[in-house]
């Protein structure tokens, strides 16, 4: 009877472990019951909101900065901050923490220190219409500072996304059901650092001043880190299985070297490993697909054990299921560069507006990022508390709608957004007009509210494109590649933000040489912004039909499913079967 109740108890203490592969950090199997899921999620979630408000407070804000202190014009100003935050973004590979802090304090002194900031012409003069400019060196020191910060950010965003989703192990039903909700939380504590920067922080640089604003978000930081290492104890950990670009590169050359070499029409003649071998790796086995069947020719037998020439079947999988992501990740740069507007232009429109609430208050007018944020917040808890469960019902998804209708909702958003960005410039347009304002120094008396619209969009907007971008490239990577998926968007991001700078360049140039005036001047109030954002909106349109074709072609990667009692493998596991006999 004692040898049974020890067995029972050695069975069930099995079935505690994690299933997916996961590790501790000195690479021992974890027990599911004391790590991962919510209570490591809780520290990953927290590290994030106090990092976001950090980046937040430095780029929510910058463009007024660049135009106020260093006197940088509208398109210098605007796309000096998308090529930074397009640095960010553009980042794939894993820098420490400590870089990005030794960023934000560089920053901080750069602001605060005398011989290092921007000389001051008194509070009788506005900042506009002071002569004095930077030297070199400080002008220097402050972009240098700030590449730091975009090297030290942009580097570890992908990893932190992918290591909270690997926190619910795939395996067990109850967490699986939880990853879907991740992202969605994972957003929420983005935008709800970003909240704080965009109302405390902003308000606290343009009304107190920028060496206390920037070191308050160089604070933040260091509570992001501490934070996160609070954490250590109930994280879980996927081991290194190696570069995915390397996998993909060999598959990518082994095809090419055999490209003359037919393809058999049967797929078990194809090379591939065992699903012993898989299992032992805790390694997940793809079955074949038939799509880029050209990449199958990296699979065909042949007496070499070079991996530049033959590779297994689940490794061309694994490549098939990025490439295949490459005509989603395309059409998601134009929604990426509308964003960036609200960070740039968006805050330069109110920078001409009537500010005021109340006698003795003006608002920032990058606080209205807040209304981003806020909007988000509001539709993302809406979207995901009551939505989700009840078009569920219809659709028997759990996620509701596809990733892909998800996101398609988010592109019309963004043509939405666009023209009610133009109809409010037009407006700003008449009124100074009416009031022959044709000074950039003038006050247009138009309440800044009038933008309130196009923010707010776009907080709605986040809800449906960035986070189904997000779990889009996570979910749709095979399994060892998660973290290069999630690179997938942080770089949509960054690839939007430079062809903003591009678009808003080109445009600046060209109607300046062939029009009356150009459409995005210094002085906004004899621009025409409205046409650029007419631009915009067209360009917006087209890229969501193209996203129509594209989405219409995707193939999901199939589900399989295993039931053993109420156990469900992932999809990725066709291995599932040498796993449960182990």
């Amino acid at each position: 009877m004692m040898t049974g109740k020890v067995e029972e108890k050695g069975s069930a203490e099995k079935d505690d472990y994690t299933q997916d592969g996961t590790v501790d950090l000195k690479g021992r199997p974890i027990l599911r019951s004391n790590t991962g899921r919510w209570n490591a999620c809780s520290f990953i979630v927290g590290y994030e909101a106090f990092e976001r408000m950090a980046f937040s407070g430095i780029s929510s804000n910058l463009v007024v900065y660049l135009t106020k202190k260093l006197h940088e014009g509208t398109v210098t100003s605007s796309n000096n901050v998308t090529n930074w935050i397009g640095t960010v973004y553009i980042q794939i590979r894993f820098v420490t923490r400590s870089t990005n802090a030794q960023g934000m304090s560089l920053l901080t002194l750069a602001v605060s220190v005398p011989s290092l900031r921007p000389p001051s012409c008194g509070p009788a003069i506005k900042e506009e219409m002071c002569n004095k400019h930077a030297s070199t060196l400080q002008i220097g020191i402050f972009y240098f500072a700030l590449y730091i910060i975009g090297v030290g950010t942009g580097g570890t965003k992908p990893n932190i996304s992918t290591m909270g989703a690997d926190q619910f192990d795939d395996f067990e039903p109850k967490e699986r059901a939880q990853k879907f909700s991740f992202f969605n939380w994972w957003m929420f504590s983005i935008f709800f650092g970003a909240l704080f920067a965009a109302t405390v922080l902003v308000y606290v640089q343009d009304n107190v001043g920028w060496p206390l604003g920037y070191g308050l978000p160089t604070l933040g930081l260091a509570i992001s880190v501490l934070v996160f290492l609070a954490g250590a104890p109930f994280y879980r950990h996927k081991m290194p299985s190696g570069s995915p670009f390397t996998r993909i590169a060999q598959v990518l050359v082994a095809s090419t070297r055999k490209w003359k070499l037919p393809i058999p029409s049967d797929p078990k003649e194809l090379y591939e490993l065992s699903l012993e071998q898989y299992a032992e790796s805790n390694k997940f086995r793809i079955d074949h697909s038939a799509s880029l069947r050209f990449l199958d020719k990296a699979a065909v037998y042949i007496d070499s054990s070079s991996p530049w020439m033959l590779c297994p079947v689940t490794q061309v999988e694994e490549t098939k299921q990025m490439v295949k992501m490459l005509p989603i990740l395309a059409v998601t740069f134009i929604p990426s560069t509308m964003y960036a507007q609200v960070h740039t232009l968006f805050i330069k429109q109110g920078t001409t507006l009537d500010r005021s609430m109340g006698p003795h208050f003006d608002i920032p007018p990058a606080s209205l990022i807040a209304f981003v944020t806020i909007f988000m917040l509001v539709s993302l808890v809406i979207y995901d508390r009551f939505f989700v469960p009840t078009i569920r019902r219809y659709t028997k998804n759990p996620r509701g709608i596809t990733l892909l209708q998800r996101m398609g909702v988010g592109l019309v958003l963004h043509i939405i957004i666009m023209i009610t960005a133009c109809l409010a410039e037009r407006r700003r347009l008449s009124i100074a007009r009416e009031n022959n304002i044709y000074s950039k120094f003038q006050t247009v008396p138009l309440t800044i509210f009038i933008l309130l619209p196009q923010f707010a969009l776009m907080g709605v907007a986040d809800t449906f494109v960035e986070v189904a971008k997000l779990e889009f490239f996570y979910d749709q990577a095979p399994q060892g590649m998660k973290s290069l998926g999630t690179s997938y968007c942080t770089s949509s991001l960054g690839i939007g933000n430079f062809l903003s700078s591009f678009l808003l360049k080109t445009v600046s140039r060209i109607t300046k040489e062939h029009g009356h005036k150009g459409w995005i001047l210094d002085n906004l109030n004899i621009s025409h912004l409205d046409y650029y954002y007419a631009f915009l909106a067209i360009l917006t349109f087209l890229n969501f039909l193209v996203f129509l074709v594209v989405a219409k072609f995707f193939v999901y990667n199939e589900e399989v499913t295993f039931d053993k009692g109420k156990e469900a493998f992932p999809a990725n596991s066709a291995n599932h079967e040498a796993m449960a006999e182990g």
